[in-house]
């Protein structure tokens, strides 16, 4: 299942949104930048972390007569540098790291083979036009229904579960003769899981990565793959629509589930629920958007792809406007994905943890203002331009993924993470259609152009009330303090 995603062209996720085998223990989940507090409170991962290695040799393995046992150098330790290619050393990750590009690769193929099925039965545009609305608009549904379950069971049952369901989902397609309410059917249910299964997978990082920025680049990464694959995934899916049945193509998604849920459940250990028994209730959703500043980086997740996936919808328009023909429609739409990953790889190989949090609010705040070029109706090129500069804006992102951490209580993190995927996905739908509706008003450009204004000063609004409440906790906003504290517990981190 991929990492949360745009309705188009990819997907800008925010700590979001993907892309994953078990939650860490019940404890506290509050990681203040202190340096005292940070020696006494473990690092997300597979339990207590001792600070010298000596105690670290000595602590025994989690008892679980179903894991798999780490072997050594397969970590990284807190003393070691967090970069993406030690992410790899891992093997828990390389295990979902696989199973994600697996599941990713699936998801993409059915989203262009099953519309393009529908097609050649119906010859109906709105039915295909709704068969891509539908590997979205569920979302929002399945978020609310689904998050408790991202807590009360196991991480690694849940993600085999989710992919095994979507396999069977895009079996049934198969069918012959298979009417086409079932065929939407189907895309529905798939769709409706993908929140809990990109909610726990975000989750488990804090378990299987050892350290917070650790977690922070594994979410990257992720969300790097999963831009990527949208990039370069549909035009791949075209061509081999060239040569192969929309069925066929179907089978090698079938293929993809299967082989994602087998990785998934030989390469990665059992740890038991993230959530005590006492906070297994649907009360658990509305203590989570009870606290304020859970509510306002949520805002913050959420408000800038929202605006950002504007000039994708009116992708079409505007190219037809320029005389750019497919081609433009094409360039439009990668333009901003390109720009993403270009944001999110520079932000996490060339900051430090704490700069990237000291770059949060500004980045969120003017990524929008590139969309202003649009007045002019720039050709092409500058068009591009803006798109892939606003796109670069994404990387506040990993300081987000780093905030949203903290704020959410450990007992609920998997729950907090599949609630901000679902939002993520059903506003960037509801961001394109209202796009959608101003064109019909507007010039396209202009319509570009009212977004990116009034889309600024709602972020800028949101992120001054988030600078408020992260100033009245416990933790600097991207301080000089926080960095020093960072630096007593990991001396080398990455710069």
């Amino acid at each position: 299942m991929p990492e949360a995603g745009r309705p188009s062209g990819g997907a800008r996720s925010a700590p979001p949104t993907s892309e994953t085998t078990g939650t860490p223990p019940p404890g506290d989940g509050a990681h203040p930048l202190h340096a005292a507090d940070e020696s006494a409170i473990p690092p997300p991962g597979d339990g207590p972390r001792p600070p010298h290695a000596a105690d670290a040799a000595a602590t025994p393995p989690p008892a679980d007569s179903d894991a798999i046992p780490r072997s050594a150098g397969t970590a990284t330790t807190p003393a070691e540098k967090a970069t993406y290619g030690s992410l790899f050393r891992v093997r828990e990750f390389r295990a979902v790291f696989a199973a994600h590009v697996l599941s990713l690769l699936g998801t993409v193929v059915a989203g262009l083979a099953l519309p393009v099925l529908i097609y050649q039965h119906t010859s109906s545009p709105l039915l295909t036009a709704l068969t891509f609305a539908l590997g979205f608009l569920p979302n929002a549904v399945g978020g609310v229904a689904l998050a408790p379950v991202a807590d009360r069971f196991a991480a690694r049952r849940v993600l085999v579960a989710c992919d095994l369901f979507s396999a069977a989902g895009v079996a049934l397609m198969l069918l012959p003769h298979a009417h086409v309410a079932l065929l939407l059917a189907l895309r529905a249910a798939v769709a409706f899981v993908q929140p809990l299964f990109t909610g726990v997978r975000a989750a488990s990082l804090g378990a299987i990565l050892p350290g917070q920025d650790a977690f922070v680049l594994g979410r990257s990464l992720i969300r790097v793959v999963a831009q990527s694959a949208q990039i370069v995934g549909n035009a791949a899916t075209g061509l081999l629509l060239v040569v192969v049945t929309p069925r066929t193509a179907l089978v090698l998604t079938v293929a993809g589930f299967l082989g994602s849920a087998l990785l998934l459940r030989a390469g990665t250990r059992l740890r038991p629920p993230l959530a005590r028994a006492a906070a297994r209730t649907t009360a658990g959703t509305r203590r989570l958007l009870a606290d304020r500043k859970v509510r306002a980086l949520l805002l913050l997740c959420w408000l800038p792809p929202t605006f950002a996936v504007v000039p994708e919808a009116l992708a079409a328009p505007y190219a037809d406007g320029l005389g750019a023909g497919p081609a433009g429609v094409g360039l439009l739409l990668a333009a901003g994905p390109v720009g993403s990953v270009v944001g999110e790889l520079a932000v996490g190989t060339l900051l430090r943890p704490a700069a990237r949090e000291r770059l949060v609010l500004p980045l969120a705040s003017v990524l929008l203002l590139p969309l202003l070029v649009f007045l002019l109706h720039p050709a092409l090129p500058l068009a591009l331009a803006a798109l892939c500069l606003s796109g670069m804006g994404m990387g506040y992102t990993l300081g987000l993924d780093r905030w949203f951490f903290d704020a959410a209580p450990e007992e609920l993190r998997g729950r907090a993470l599949t609630v901000m995927t679902a939002g993520l996905m059903s506003a960037q739908g509801l961001g394109m259609a209202a796009g959608g509706v101003l064109a019909e008003f507007l010039p396209a450009h202009l319509a570009i152009v009212l977004t990116g204004a009034v889309g600024t000063v709602c972020v800028a609004v949101n992120a001054r009330n988030v600078r408020r409440l992260l100033r009245g906790s416990d933790r600097p906003v991207g301080s000089r303090r926080a960095e020093a504290a960072q630096s007593v517990v990991r001396s080398d981190r990455p710069c």
